[in-house]
């Protein structure tokens, strides 16, 4: 990715100029036609030079290297016709007036120059980024024996990629496995919580019996790793979890909740539910309050179900009205859905809706289908 930015032609359309509405790529040439029309009809006071400045450095801003040479060329095309039209080319308010435009025209391309330096700077970043999104969270896989599996991560923090919200699957002896997460924070100082949790997750899985040895383990394993741990997460956090596993050849899922959003049951021409647990435990890292484990809770789960888990990036989402966001009433009605994919997609969809701008806290969605045809 770095390399295809390097090489792109400060030419060539850009992803910076397709970030734009169509109708902001008129902006620049409306000034321009607003400000020589001003002129023409006042050409001793000059009121529309402003505009034509404004033209060149917004088309700067916001434009191709492409365009901002054309709208300054149209610029000072522009002055040499009224000049010539209103007698002044020759005369020193006439070279006056063209050095001020050929000025606005070489500020525009300055700053076209500044902004598209930071901009590839930018995708550097957000590209080395998205590879510690990768390392730290990979994409689990699309089938995991007889389930189908789909997730989603969004970043409160759209420019650092990744934060502190966590997901992770593992096919072990005792089933499929299941973790996800909400570290206390945001953005890069949650990362180092997330990376010590998914290592512990992905070793105990295969070893812990059951899913209260494995949420004990995954204690211990903070516990040994605080010293990783950004400050805030070590001394005052502790992480919200939820985790499942599913059986071998059975027809229950198990869950046990560590202070985390419950997960949600729907598909199979049964309407949508909430799996609240009757004892929900304490987050991780609160261990040392002394508060015993609830054991976990099995659940039907059929051929056709779909288990979806959220973490309050979903469920604590506000509209403009500061209410909070249900999957049950926003996703329930969209239904059916085209497997797990279908149901991440539709929700993701719902909550941006729903917000309607960005979002406070970082976002995981993780779906996983039992198939129809084990």
């Amino acid at each position: 990715m770095v390399a295809e930015t390097e090489a792109r032609s400060p030419m060539a359309p850009g992803p910076r100029s397709a970030q734009w509405p169509p109708y902001v790529r008129f902006a620049p040439w409306c000034l321009i036609l607003a400000g020589l029309v001003w002129n023409a009809l006042d050409p001793a006071d000059y009121w529309g030079d402003p505009m034509l400045a404004a033209a060149a450095v917004l088309a700067g801003a916001l434009l191709t290297l492409r365009d901002v040479l054309a709208v300054g060329a149209a610029n000072v095309a522009g002055i040499l016709v009224l000049g010539v039209q209103d007698g002044t080319i020759g005369t020193r308010a006439g070279y006056l007036e063209l050095a001020n435009t050929v000025f606005a025209a070489l500020l525009g391309v300055w700053v076209n120059r500044v902004v598209d330096r930071y901009g590839r700077r930018l995708e550097r970043v957000r590209s080395v980024a998205e590879a510690a999104q990768r390392a730290v969270l990979p994409e689990p896989p699309a089938r995991v024996g007889r389930l189908s599996v789909a997730a989603c991560y969004r970043a409160a923090q759209t420019e650092a990629l990744i934060g502190g919200d966590a997901y992770a699957l593992q096919e072990t002896a005792f089933g499929v496995r299941v973790l996800i997460a909400d570290v206390r924070g945001k953005g890069l100082q949650a990362v180092g919580a997330v990376s010590v949790l998914l290592g512990a997750f992905r070793e105990d899985a295969h070893r812990a019996p059951d899913l209260a040895a494995l949420a004990d383990g995954l204690e211990r394993a903070l516990v040994r790793e605080s010293g990783l741990l950004a400050e805030e997460v070590r001394l005052e956090g502790f992480i919200t979890a939820l985790l499942v596993e599913f059986p071998p050849g059975g027809d229950v899922v198990r869950t046990l909740d560590c202070g985390h959003p419950g997960p949600y049951l729907l598909g199979g021409g049964e309407p949508m539910r909430r799996l609240d647990a009757a004892d929900p435990g304490l987050p991780l890292g609160m261990g040392s309050l002394g508060v015993a484990r609830p054991d976990p809770e099995a659940w039907p789960f059929p051929r056709g179900r779909t288990l979806l888990l959220v973490t309050d990036g979903v469920t604590e989402a506000r509209d403009a009205a500061g209410e909070f966001y249900e999957p049950m009433h926003g996703l329930g009605p969209l239904g059916p859905f085209d497997g797990p994919q279908g149901v991440v997609d539709a929700l993701v969809a719902d909550v941006e809706r729903w917000v309607g701008g960005p979002r406070d806290d970082d976002m995981a969605v993780l779906a996983v289908t039992r198939r129809r045809a084990d």
